[in-house]
């Protein structure tokens, strides 16, 4: 427990804050609980942050940087012979990993869910970032002569994305329990494959 005064780090507020969230869901959770795990007054709390709101978006950030952002990222910048291979394992990662904690971790990927519906900004710079990823793979899939480069990588790279979002967006998360989504999923790829090769 804080006492009154003691000087709190952005790591601990967003670390209790999470730990509520799990605890109580994202609907029920409030700032006064943070504040009550932390030994503080909410108010103390609201210096930092001015609302819920905004808390809650400070911990969907996190969570999305450490549990999806930061293994994507250093997949797409592996050195890799066949890009074009890796790019089908890094979007295949990509739906791994959203419903894995769709279904694991369901409190904190619920919050993710109506964050994405309240805070576009969030939602923007996590798609840029998945962006900057794939653009990534397909430019080096250029290079080695495995991807067509008549249209520009980061237009590839947002087709890509966008077509395969019903394996990935958490608005799809009620379709991912189909015992053929994966299958689905595979049937896809194959086409996008198809589409994105040197003919």
């Amino acid at each position: 427990m804080n006492k009154p005064g003691t000087f709190l780090s952005k790591t601990e507020i967003l670390n209790a804050a999470e730990q509520t969230l799990r605890k109580y869901g994202p609907d029920k959770a409030s700032v006064t609980d943070v504040a009550k795990l932390l030994g503080v007054s909410h108010g103390t709390l609201y210096r930092h942050f001015p609302s819920k709101a905004v808390l809650r978006e400070a911990v969907t950030e996190r969570w999305l940087e450490d549990m999806i952002v930061a293994p994507l990222s250093e997949m797409a910048r592996r050195p890799a012979d066949n890009a074009l291979r890796q790019l089908g394992d890094y979007i295949a990662k990509l739906v791994e990993l959203k419903q894995h904690y769709a279904a694991q971790d369901s409190e904190m990927f619920k919050m993710y869910a109506a964050v994405t519906e309240e805070s576009a900004a969030l939602v923007e710079v996590h798609i840029l970032k998945l962006l900057d990823h794939i653009a990534l793979l397909i430019a080096q899939g250029i290079e080695q002569g495995l991807i067509s480069g008549e249209t520009a990588a980061g237009i590839q790279a947002r087709s890509v994305l966008y077509a395969t979002a019903r394996f990935h967006h958490p608005s799809h998360a009620y379709e991912w329990r189909s015992p053929g989504i994966r299958q689905e999923f595979e049937q896809l790829w194959a086409l996008l494959k198809r589409g994105l090769s040197v003919h």
